[in-house]
Parts: C-alpha cells; sequence; structure tokens
C-alpha cells in the first residue's frame, strides 16, 4: 500500500505564490506519473497538471504559464509551484500517483491524498 500525504496550501493574496508538495510513502516499487486535481466548490474536480516520471508534463490552459510541476523520484515527492495566484485558484488540491507496488508485475495502483486547501483573495 501507499499513503500520499499534502502539504503547503493555505491562504495568500492574488498575485502571491504557493508551493504544494505530494510525498508518497509505503511499501512501493515506482512511482510512475504523478499530477494534481483541484475541486472548487460547487465545481467538478478539474485537472491541473501532471508529470511522467522521466518529467513531461502537461498543464490546464487556466494555468499555464502559472503553475510549475515537478518532482524529486529520489524522495518520492511531486510538487507544485504555484505563482501569480487569483481568486479563481481557490479550491481543495489533490495530489494522485500511479504507484506500481511489486518489481515482479508492471500493474499500477492509482493513490490520491487528502487534499489541501488553497484560498486565495482578491
Amino acid at each position: 500500500q501507499a499513503q500520499l500525504l499534502e502539504s503547503g496550501g493555505g491562504l495568500v493574496q492574488a498575485g502571491g505564490s504557493l508551493r504544494l508538495s505530494c510525498e508518497v510513502s509505503g511499501s512501493i516499487f515506482r512511482i510512475n506519473a504523478m499530477g494534481w486535481y483541484r475541486q472548487a466548490p460547487g465545481k467538478q474536480r478539474e485537472l491541473v497538471a501532471t508529470i511522467s516520471r522521466g518529467g513531461n508534463t502537461n498543464y490546464a490552459d487556466s494555468v499555464k504559464g502559472r503553475f510549475t510541476v515537478s518532482r524529486d523520484n529520489a524522495k518520492n515527492t511531486g510538487y507544485l509551484q504555484m505563482n501569480r495566484l487569483k481568486p479563481e485558484d481557490t479550491a481543495v488540491y489533490y495530489c494522485y500517483a500511479d504507484v506500481r507496488l511489486s518489481e515482479v508485475t508492471i500493474d499500477q495502483t492509482e493513490y490520491w491524498g487528502q487534499g489541501t486547501q488553497v484560498t486565495v483573495s482578491s
């Protein structure tokens, strides 16, 4: 099993920055893709950014040029650097990771963090 622990959320003024972290722990072999979703009140969960194990990234149009997703494979940790934050970025941010639990199989399991609140005031 794997566990994801998120940190770094909080309250920030518009134009400010926050950095979210997502640490994966447990009995795992390898982490494949990682990423971030967010869910604002009354809205569906939406993709923010993803990153492959090799570092290929993908972003939602709404965050391109402001957010940067990265990872440290040695630390089993993913990051989301959020700059020039806007009030519409206010949401609960969730990280996920596609995890191979065993070396003997290529099967992977998707795990999610508990979510961290990001609030951007105007």
